[in-house]
């Protein structure tokens, strides 16, 4: 049985094409393209992606509405299911708003949008979507982003820290995130969300092909064949 993903779209989403033309070149599977009012996901899923974008054009807070979109609930039940669950940039700051991941995305330090290639390290490679890189690992993806300064209170960056639950840092300043961090996962390690783009960063004409280690993980993890 082959690799089966679902990526959802909101309105104001501008990255859910790329993710899905990125899945599809790394894993040879079939990605469904779900919109948020839709009920249910498809059967199946080894992985739903959240795409980065400026879902409902970031009202309230970023994230804050497509949190409350109808497919959610299917997605959030799927997440407590063990499928795999990306959110990008935009859909890190839904995974937040919708409670399944700690934390939250606040304004950038210095009150500008962010746009360039990044260096990270890789907090751990113990999980399902890092699995490919070695931890330490000094890697280069693209941000773009005005609302990337990821805060948590001190007990819960402490939590993060001592479950191995960082999955990237930032290697240089980016946008004030508390500890440097770019990407955190869920307790159970099958939820990632990060600001960088990974699918943006996957062959050679883009810069460099590290974001495609994310997804080759997740592959390798579920163990299914593309």
């Amino acid at each position: 049985m082959g690799f089966t993903a679902a990526v959802i779209t909101f309105p104001g989403s501008n990255c859910d094409r790329d993710m899905a033309v990125a899945i599809e070149d790394i894993t040879g599977g079939t990605v469904h393209r779900v919109w948020h009012g839709d009920s249910d996901l498809p059967e199946g899923l080894d992985f739903i992606g959240l795409p980065g974008g400026f879902s409902y054009g970031d009202y309230l807070r970023s994230g804050a509405m497509a949190a409350r979109s109808r497919i959610m609930q299917a997605v959030i039940a799927q997440a407590a299911r063990g499928v795999a669950v990306l959110g990008v940039c935009n859909g890190f700051q839904v995974l937040t708003e919708a409670g399944l991941l700690p934390g939250a995305l606040l304004r950038n330090g210095g009150q500008r949008f962010v746009c360039r290639d990044i260096a990270l390290t890789v907090g751990t490679s113990q999980s399902l979507f890092t699995n490919g890189f070695f931890k330490d690992q000094r890697i280069t993806i693209p941000v773009a982003h005005h609302d990337g300064n990821f805060y948590a209170d001190a007990d819960t960056l402490d939590r993060l820290e001592g479950e191995d639950r960082v999955a990237f840092r930032y290697a240089e300043p980016v946008n004030g995130s508390q500890r440097a961090i770019a990407g955190v996962l869920n307790d159970a390690g099958n939820v990632l969300g990060m600001m960088p783009h990974p699918e943006r960063m996957i062959e050679p004409a883009h810069g460099g092909s590290d974001g495609r280690v994310v997804f080759e993980s997740v592959l390798r993890a579920v163990g299914v064949s593309a």
